[in-house]
């Protein structure tokens, strides 16, 4: 495993990092909780020490399967990422998306991001974990019916409390994140980045880069379509959201089949699977720190983290840069 500083903290996470949406079950068709614990520490034994939760992930289930890896894991050795800002209990701020939860139960998720909110968030996200502290507090989504400002006093709050150690946002944009930093002083930012979605090089990549903040790139295998697993006539599990998202048409799965033939000699010159080359290409690219890989088991974490460790050579990155630029997904 390597490991990266978080812009200018003291904080070195693993370059990959354990992705705890999957294992909260919500949108991915749920999961086995066993499963998922035992993933954590076999990521922790292989060198992944950084973990990105959220209370939304399975309305709480994520953070305390983290709770119980806790009760193995020495805290120390541990970087807990979570966040604050979905709300699924608490019919305020700005409507985002109805939902079920992992019993069927519907829920309705708002964006809020008031300050008595994230405050009272932190408190449900420690207890869950089992923790007195969060390495790094992140706002989820940017909630328009909150000024920012007042937003990042709550967060600005928590980490003079000391149950913070630093604060970072997700899914903002880089005028976002200057007003932000009117008030406190951002350590990450984290968006979806990946071979198929590389919309955060315009702006908040060269932003981040300038000011010294850190990206954490989520999704960098594109929710297992950049495996090589998923073909166009996969059917999906009750619950999943992937069925009928934007990537996972008929026409952008074989089209990145195709593309994922083109750099599949890579992927076997280097004796590792697509996902592996994925994330380690993703680690390759420029301001990105660390990428966030997701695993429902332990043999899936593992190898996960075997990919912090590939280099790749600048003829195999311009390769692959060429297939990216004839790449032709279709977004309606």
């Amino acid at each position: 495993m390597t490991y990266r500083q978080l812009g200018n903290s003291s904080i070195q996470a693993s370059s990959i990092t354990f992705g705890a949406w999957a294992i909260g079950g919500w949108m991915w068709g749920g999961s086995d909780q066993q499963e998922a614990l035992q993933a954590i520490i076999a990521g922790w034994e292989a060198g992944i020490t950084s973990i990105d939760t959220a209370p939304i992930y399975g309305q709480g289930l994520s953070e305390q399967i983290i709770g119980e890896a806790l009760k193995t894991i020495p805290r120390d050795q541990l970087q807990i990422f979570t966040k604050c800002g979905l709300r699924w209990d608490l019919a305020k701020g700005s409507f985002n998306l109805h939902s079920s939860d992992n019993a069927g139960n519907d829920i309705d998720i708002y964006r809020y991001a008031g300050k008595e909110s994230i405050i009272e968030e932190c408190e449900n996200s420690l207890r869950r974990l089992g923790t007195d502290y969060i390495d790094v507090y992140q706002l989820h989504w940017h909630d328009p019916t909150t000024p920012i400002e007042e937003s990042m006093e709550a967060l600005l709050l928590l980490k003079q409390q000391g149950k913070v150690r630093e604060v970072g946002v997700c899914n903002y944009n880089a005028g976002q994140m200057q007003t932000a930093e009117k008030i406190i002083s951002l350590v990450s930012a984290q968006n979806p980045y990946s071979m198929l979605n590389r919309d955060i090089e315009k702006e908040l990549i060269p932003y981040c880069i300038q000011h010294q903040k850190a990206v954490m790139a989520y999704s960098p295998m594109q929710r297992g379509l950049l495996t090589g697993k998923i073909k166009p006539d996969h059917v999906f599990a009750a619950g999943d959201t992937r069925d009928g998202n934007r990537f996972f048409t008929v026409h952008n799965i074989q089209e990145t089949q195709n593309l994922l033939a083109k750099i599949q000699p890579i992927a076997d010159g280097h004796s590792i699977s697509l996902g592996q080359l994925a994330l380690a290409w993703t680690l390759h690219q420029p301001g990105i720190t660390i990428a966030l890989a997701g695993a429902r088991n332990a043999e899936q974490c593992i190898e996960n983290a075997k990919a912090a460790t590939i280099q790749l050579s600048s003829q195999e990155l311009t390769i692959i840069e060429g297939h990216l630029q004839n790449l032709h997904l279709i977004f309606n």
